[in-house]
């Protein structure tokens, strides 16, 4: 009897542990590109849609509009109310790199034409002016 109790034993620890393993493979089976979340983008066709939108109290959501080129943010509060407000929306548009040469070349033009001599000598006077008044702070601070 010893040897049967023992092979009953063995056949129990056997169905022990394939008893272990089956739920995790039992999960792994189960779980397919079904049971993952599915996502999708909600769209209404003007405001008369995102307005017709039904939302359960203290909610929020973002509607796209097929017409326009707008999204729209509904909220609602504890009693249930909405707010619908739109907001434009536009491709993004990456700002261009910064040329520094073409900041110098043009500062330089600029400083240029302000500093240039005129005709009439005015141009010529503010700069000596401004030398000036430069010369008189700093001679100012040092003493």
């Amino acid at each position: 009897m010893n040897s049967y109790n023992g092979m009953m034993n063995n056949n129990n620890l056997m169905g022990m542990m394939n008893g272990m393993n089956m739920p995790q493979q039992d999960y792994l089976s189960r779980m397919s590109v079904n049971n993952f979340p599915h996502y999708d983008i909600i769209k209404v066709k003007g405001q008369n849609g995102a307005d017709a939108f039904q939302m359960a109290p203290n909610s929020k959501v973002l509607l796209l509009d097929e017409n326009d080129p707008l999204v729209w943010f509904v909220q609602t509060d504890g009693a249930g109310y909405k707010t619908v407000t739109p907001y434009t929306i536009t491709p993004f548009q990456p700002a261009p790199p910064v040329d520094l040469n073409s900041l110098e070349q043009r500062l330089a033009a600029l400083e240029e034409k302000m500093y240039a001599k005129s005709y009439n000598g005015t141009n010529k006077q503010r700069k000596s002016n401004t030398r000036n008044e430069q010369f008189d702070e700093t001679s100012n601070t040092a003493g």
